[in-house]
């Protein structure tokens, strides 16, 4: 079985960087005719080419097109699987009904439509309300369907305020929270400490959680001082005019930046800026620096992969940034230790240490 699904994960990466929904859905449908189990097919292939498709995009051999080309024909190939007759979940009596949702703000919905197809095999009634998905819109379908669970997906840490919102929204009306994503930590320590009642790594730990029902409530925990805290919520309030500020200045200094992004086709540094600063702002509401100090680190490791430029973008930034911020002292621990990390990646430091 190992080698099967290799070869079906070769071939359906071929069609999904080609762009061909066709042959993508051909392999996907071909596979289950030689008998791959359904749940196979989706975590074991599909999910693994997704992945397979950041990765690659991350290490510059895909374009920002050929990233979104490759995870749109992969949303066909579930949905091509979906509609298959001997492939469509029915809800067994008894199961019950889980909401999958995106939670406000995100955008990226491959993860939690996965799951989605994964519950309906195993038998559940599931809503799949998709991406960005406004939590007053959220808790006004729990109100009307009365699910046993709210399962909420986020996949950038800056989406944490909203998660917490949502978590606590859904928990006010009595729907229990099943927390996964990525921007809920590899361990899922940001899902604990914003009180869901529960974390899964993936699709199919999630769904084999849930097979012995709904997780239980968990007591609601003491909400941590620094949620929502002072910092944050300055940082939030400047944050506009902190982006604009830091990005003149970056191209002041480094002029000869805006035509290298140009020249490798990377937008522009205030998208990089504002990124930046949506996760020093993520990291203040759950008060943790290695979130900001890691995401500084991949940041490094993409702008070198597509550039090599990311000692003349980061460490200006940071640096503008902790001028900026005089009055905000974990903020600027916070970009002290991303500085360091920043000149790690600059000198070759990081490569020795992993090695």
């Amino acid at each position: 079985m190992r080698h099967e699904v290799e070869e079906r994960v070769e071939t359906l990466w071929a069609a999904a960087t080609a762009g061909d929904e066709y042959s993508a859905a051909d392999v996907a449908l071909a596979a289950l005719d030689a008998g791959m189990p359904v749940e196979t097919l989706l975590l074991d292939v599909v999910a693994a080419v997704q992945s397979r498709v950041g990765l690659e995009w991350a290490a510059n051999r895909l374009t920002v097109a050929q990233e979104h080309t490759a995870t749109a024909v992969n949303e066909r190939v579930l949905a091509a699987l979906a509609h298959q007759p001997s492939v469509r979940g029915n809800p067994e009596p008894g199961r019950g009904r889980i909401t999958v949702a995106c939670v406000h703000g995100e955008w990226h919905a491959f993860p939690a439509r996965l799951l989605a197809e994964v519950l309906r095999l195993r038998g559940w009634h599931v809503d799949y309300l998709g991406a960005q998905v406004p939590t007053p819109h959220l808790v006004a379908h729990l109100h009307r369907t009365n699910p046993d669970a709210a399962a909420l997906s986020g996949s950038l840490a800056p989406r944490l305020p909203a998660a917490h919102a949502a978590i606590t929204s859904c928990q006010a009306v009595g729907t229990p929270v099943l927390a996964g994503g990525a921007a809920f930590g590899p361990d899922g320590r940001y899902a604990r400490l914003l009180g869901a009642d529960a974390w899964a790594p993936d699709a199919g730990a999630a769904a084999d959680l849930l097979a012995a029902g709904p997780p239980p409530r968990r007591p609601a925990p003491g909400r941590p001082p620094h949620l929502a805290g002072p910092e944050y919520a300055a940082l939030t309030e400047s944050a506009a005019v902190l982006v604009r500020g830091v990005a003149e200045e970056l191209t002041r200094r480094v002029p000869e930046l805006a035509p290298a992004y140009a020249e490798r086709r990377l937008g522009h540094p205030a998208e990089d800026v504002a990124s930046i600063v949506d996760h020093l702002r993520a990291a203040l509401y759950v008060d943790d620096p290695e979130l900001f100090s890691s995401f500084v680190s991949w940041m490094a490791e993409v702008l070198t992969a597509h550039g090599g430029i990311p000692a003349r973008v980061l460490l200006p930034v940071l640096e503008a940034l902790a001028d900026r911020l005089p009055g905000s002292p974990r903020a600027l621990v916070m970009l002290g230790r991303a500085r360091d990390v920043a000149r790690s990646h600059h000198t070759g430091d990081h490569r020795s240490r992993r090695a």
